[in-house]
């Protein structure tokens, strides 16, 4: 399937009743999502962590900066430094993780040899341009999703990847990130549904509209629908069939309910085709107020000898809680709760950075998902309601 390599996914207690061998606190902090600064536990290696590395922090435009920064701090980081102009930004991120040093600039952490990693949640046509730098630095870049923007930055990073020989990582959290998510990645990769023919993803997010910056509304600075909680979609479709070439079929974006801001779009969707499968995603900002959580996030894997469906956040009138998975296969039909299933991406992340190798996230499918989605935003033909009779 995919580069990812499955001893390593054994290792960290995936399978033998999920987390067999797994020492309790490092089961209940990698239940801990860290996504707002007001979550009770903060993030410390897990046992499996085998380097502490130092890391800093640039631009906290988006609050996935702290499922990032936990995430590193899991592998084994070390939070050394971090960068923001905003006083409320900085604020909120010392509520959590103490009493960091501040940087005065950019510079001063890109010039600093102690630093190996940059993470960053900065706005997201920010993002590309910032990695390039890091990378030119002599460090390594984990940025949150849309990394990218726009085919140019995508080629301009692609450039720099090479002639630097860094990596470019890029968080795509509703698979890393998400118990139910990595298991799915796990039986898929163990043969459980066999060959995996098509993915199908169901992404509705929560507007929040009072709360979201000026830069949320730019197509300009955010990518637009697709590229944005798109990207999220389309790194699962490229790791979940394996694809190593994949293009665009069709795409299409729309704006249904918010005419005071003609230029945004609350709807999107698109079909890809890849040498491993085909996938199709819809996304759109229309989580009704009613649901107990941002989104009803939902994923279903066809294969050849069964079918996974998974319920990532919510459940509705049915079982409490996330990180729901059933699955149908050759031995019947069975429910895993997957709240407990660790989450390898940090420790994996961290030794990658220090022992040269691509097991957390292999670069080419990280940019092959984000070609996928900038495509299909730049060339999305307008969705529109059709007037009743």
């Amino acid at each position: 399937m995919t580069d990812t390599n499955r001893r390593d996914l054994l290792g960290l207690g995936l399978t033998a009743g999920l987390a067999a061998g797994f020492a309790a606190d490092a089961l209940a902090q990698s239940a801990a999502r860290g996504d707002a600064p007001t979550e009770g536990a903060p993030a410390r290696p897990a046992p499996e962590a085998k380097y502490r590395v130092p890391f800093a922090v640039i631009g906290l435009d988006h609050n996935h900066i702290y499922g990032i920064t936990d995430a590193v701090i899991r592998g084994g980081g070390v939070l050394t430094t971090f960068h923001a102009t905003d006083p409320k930004q900085i604020a909120m991120f010392r509520a959590r993780y103490g009493d960091i040093a501040l940087a005065r600039s950019e510079d001063e952490i890109l010039g600093n040899p102690a630093i190996k990693l940059v993470c960053s949640a900065a706005i997201p046509g920010l993002r590309a341009p910032l990695g390039i730098r890091v990378m030119r630095a002599g460090k390594d870049y984990l940025s949150d999703k849309a990394a990218i923007t726009s085919l140019k930055q995508l080629a301009d990073v692609r450039r720099a990847i090479k002639e630097t020989g860094r990596k470019f990582a890029i968080m795509y959290s509703e698979r890393l990130e998400v118990p139910a998510a990595v298991m799915a990645g796990q039986l898929v990769h163990d043969g459980a549904i066999g060959r995996v023919i098509q993915t199908v993803n169901l992404a509705p997010h929560r507007l929040a509209a009072a709360s979201r910056p000026d830069w949320f509304w730019d197509t300009a600075r955010n990518g637009g629908i697709l590229t944005d909680i798109g990207s999220h979609q389309a790194d699962q479709f490229v790791y979940l069939t394996g694809s190593k070439r994949a293009h665009v079929v069709a795409s299409q974006t729309g704006n249904f309910a918010h005419p005071e801001r003609p230029a945004f779009e609350d709807f999107g969707d698109m079909v890809l085709s890849g040498d491993g499968g085909t996938g199709y995603v819809r996304v759109d900002w229309f989580t009704p107020d009613g649901l107990p959580t941002w989104g009803d996030g939902r994923l279903f894997i066809l294969g050849t000898e069964g079918y996974i469906e998974l319920r990532k956040y919510v459940d509705i009138a049915g079982r409490p809680g996330g990180n729901h998975l059933l699955i149908a296969d050759r031995k019947g039909v069975r429910y895993l709760d997957c709240s407990k299933v660790p989450l390898p991406f940090g420790p994996q992340f961290v030794t990658d950075i220090v022992e040269g190798t691509s097991v957390a996230q292999d670069q080419e499918g990280a940019l092959l998902a984000a070609e996928l989605v900038l495509t299909a935003q730049a060339h999305a033909k307008p969705a529109r309601q059709q007037a009743t009779l």
